[in-house]
């Protein structure tokens, strides 16, 4: 029996906590922070960080929806961002942080949207500001980004931000995490 795989492209402000976060799942076959949504080809950081490039950082997940459904990466994505923050997460300030989903199959268009109806309906009447819009093109980014907090855990933005969400997801979805090896 062959083995379904699907890709979903997450921006929730700065790559490297959605990928420290993502990285964590069962059923996450891989995760790799890049930028999407702009129209310059071969985006650099420093591009992208300017905040004119129309360029989101996002994480790009390939994931096995045998092991973990597209919806449960939703639900994982909405608590560990502020869905509701328009072009901010924390300090990180710009478009380039985003709050949106980068989708790449209609199904995932359909589930992304009847998820932020529901999120909407129980947000307590902040409106939900997260984008729904087709992944046109993903670009990687730099190496430097790439496992940011796996090789930077002791940094003091990693420290501040990221740790938190992942003692957060650890205490709010550790079914969904992936088992320790042994």
């Amino acid at each position: 029996m062959e083995q379904k795989i699907e890709t979903a492209v997450f921006g929730g402000g700065c790559f490297w906590c959605t990928e420290a976060v993502f990285e964590q799942l069962r059923g996450v076959i891989s995760v790799m922070p890049g930028y999407a949504g702009g129209e310059m080809p071969n985006p650099t950081y420093e591009q992208v960080s300017s905040g004119m490039s129309g360029y989101a950082e996002v994480t790009q997940i390939v994931f096995d929806p045998g092991k973990i459904s597209y919806d449960d990466l939703l639900t994982v994505f909405f608590a560990t961002h502020d869905p509701t923050s328009l072009n901010r997460q924390g300090s990180d300030v710009g478009t380039q942080y985003r709050s949106v989903i980068f989708y790449t199959t209609p199904e995932q268009k359909q589930h992304a949207e009847i998820f932020i109806k529901n999120l909407d309906t129980d947000s307590g009447g902040k409106p939900i500001v997260t984008d729904i819009t087709p992944l046109v093109k993903f670009y990687e980014a730099e190496e430097y980004h790439q496992k940011y907090y796996q090789n930077n855990s002791s940094q003091p933005y990693c420290q501040i931000v990221i740790s938190p969400k992942l003692a957060k997801l650890q205490e709010k979805f550790y079914q969904l995490l992936k088992k320790p090896k042994s």
